[in-house]
């Protein structure tokens, strides 16, 4: 068995990365990483547990407290942070290999999905050489008001496995810019990309400790959270673990990022062809075979345009080619895994009970090794059930009639969730009134849009802070004012 997908080289997938060197798992165990399309292991790397993460907090701890790096000037960090960013340029095809392996993500997309990444770090480097650090303001109290904005400290960047270098190489970037040390702890299923820009911060020089990397399962993940050295958690991920992070971080008053869960609607209006409507919603549930957060994954349709949308959809989903990740000709790949794929069939059984299924809903019969599914179609949901309230994470659509714009609103809106959102329209002052009216953290005209040069996170249950743009520098930093009887000569 190769230790690593073809196509990708770590020196060290064995060890983990601490303290600015690798050093081998207390523990000696490895993590089986087994491809969705085979069912078989394609690579394995070093099992984190509770000494690990103690060790690399302690490392990530001195490296704040006591190392250059948070007091280095900002165009000195910006500087090697844009180096790291040079080394990750380099290997976008290993990256795009590393998560079509691990999580079965078709190649197709795989290669301008990473470069895409790589490039939008040397974006969030030009918002930190914009940002201002330390600023003065007006006072009545003194001679000079300077705001200060310095480094929280000890990050955990918490990621999870469908998207696993954007996410993580995000809250690296927002860490390292702003001044803090970072402890990546990717999901244990796709761990390959943060072991790819931990090197990539060992070939920039970044100062040892600054950057460390442990790999482990929930319980190790769950010592690190509680361990009081962090200063921050920035997780992206289920809304079920968010919560256990908001709480310990609650203990003692540690910061938190949360990015979680999502239940995202689009509303059809009138004026939008509903064969165009197909075409789109189709596309857009197969994308990362639904398992992306802000997935448009209900839609609410007028009641009067219903079954025309749903035979639509189904025609679509019928002609959709469903292959490996490898296959250049796939539109629909396999699910990241074996228990992911066991929870969408179980809410497909729900379904099935409590609304019309209209297409798909079985494993392809051409394919009976690895995780596939069909696109599937559900119509006439009552949006109260649980396949229109809960988050699925696969290729499973839901049609919601609605009686009228405010039904449609009011629907959309019934939902712990508010992550994301859209209306299908060619009316933009129309799109811009019923976004405005949806509780959501971002909102697209015409299907799911997203730019994470933008900030982006949730209302509701979908989250706690937002990342991406010059605000995802914020949740990074603390604020101290300083009142003094002049200026400094250098801020």
């Amino acid at each position: 068995m190769p230790p690593l997908p073809q196509g990708v080289t770590i020196a060290n997938p064995e060890s983990l990365y601490i303290g600015g060197r690798w050093v081998r798992a207390h523990s000696g165990r490895l993590i089986e990483l087994v491809s969705p399309d085979t069912e078989q292991v394609v690579a394995r790397v070093a099992e984190a547990d509770e000494a690990d993460m103690d060790a690399a907090v302690a490392a990530a701890r001195d490296a704040f407290d006591n190392g250059p790096w948070p007091t280095t000037p900002p165009a000195e960090r910006i500087a090697t942070f844009r180096r790291m960013v040079t080394h990750l340029e380099g290997r976008v095809a290993e990256l795009a290999r590393a998560w079509s392996a691990q999580m079965g993500g078709l190649a197709s997309f795989a290669g301008p999905m990473h470069a895409g990444g790589v490039a939008a770090l040397h974006q969030i480097a030009t918002f930190a050489e914009a940002f201002a650090f330390v600023e003065q303001r007006p006072t009545h109290a003194a001679a000079a008001a300077l705001i200060a904005h310095e480094p929280v400290g000890v990050v955990a960047a918490i990621a999870p496995w469908n998207g696993p270098f954007g996410i993580m190489a995000n809250k690296v970037a927002y860490a390292l810019l702003t001044g803090c040390t970072v402890i990546m702890k990717p999901s244990p299923e796709t761990p390959l990309e943060a072991y790819i820009i931990a090197e990539a911060a060992e070939a920039a020089g970044i100062p040892a400790g600054v950057v460390n990397l442990v790999t482990g399962h929930r319980e190790a993940s769950d010592h690190l959270v509680c361990n009081e050295g962090i200063d921050k958690v920035s997780f992206t991920g289920s809304t079920l673990a968010g919560k256990r992070i908001a709480t310990v971080c609650a203990g003692r008053m540690a910061r938190c990022t949360l990015e979680l869960g999502g239940k995202s609607a689009a509303i059809l209006r009138d004026d939008f062809a509903i064969d165009h409507a197909a075409k789109l919603l189709t596309g857009t549930i197969t994308l990362m075979s639904g398992q992306v957060c802000a997935m448009l994954s209900r839609v609410i349709v007028p009641r009067h345009r219903h079954d025309e949308l749903a035979a639509a959809i189904a025609t679509e989903m019928k002609q959709v080619r469903i292959g490996h990740s490898d296959d250049p000709t796939a539109q629909l790949g396999p699910v990241a895994m074996k228990r992911q794929l066991e929870r969408i069939e179980g809410y497909i059984e729900e379904g099935r009970r409590t609304a019309t299924l209209v297409s798909g809903g079985q494993r392809p019969s051409h394919l009976n090794v690895g995780y596939f599914i069909e696109p599937t179609l559900f119509a006439n949901v009552d949006n109260s059930s649980r396949i229109a309230q809960e988050e699925i994470f696969g290729p499973v659509l839901s049609l919601i009639p609605a009686d009228d714009e405010e039904d449609a609103i009011r629907l959309a809106n019934s939902s712990a969730y508010g992550l994301n959102g859209s209306v299908l329209t060619h009316d933009a002052q129309a799109a811009y009134r019923i976004g405005r009216r949806i509780r959501t953290g971002g909102f697209g005209q015409n299907g799911l849009r997203m730019d994470f040069g933008l900030p982006f996170g949730g209302f509701k249950q979908s989250g706690i802070g937002r990342e991406g743009g010059p605000e995802g520098l914020l949740p990074y930093l603390e604020s101290k004012t300083m009142l003094l009887d002049g200026v400094p000569e250098a801020l």
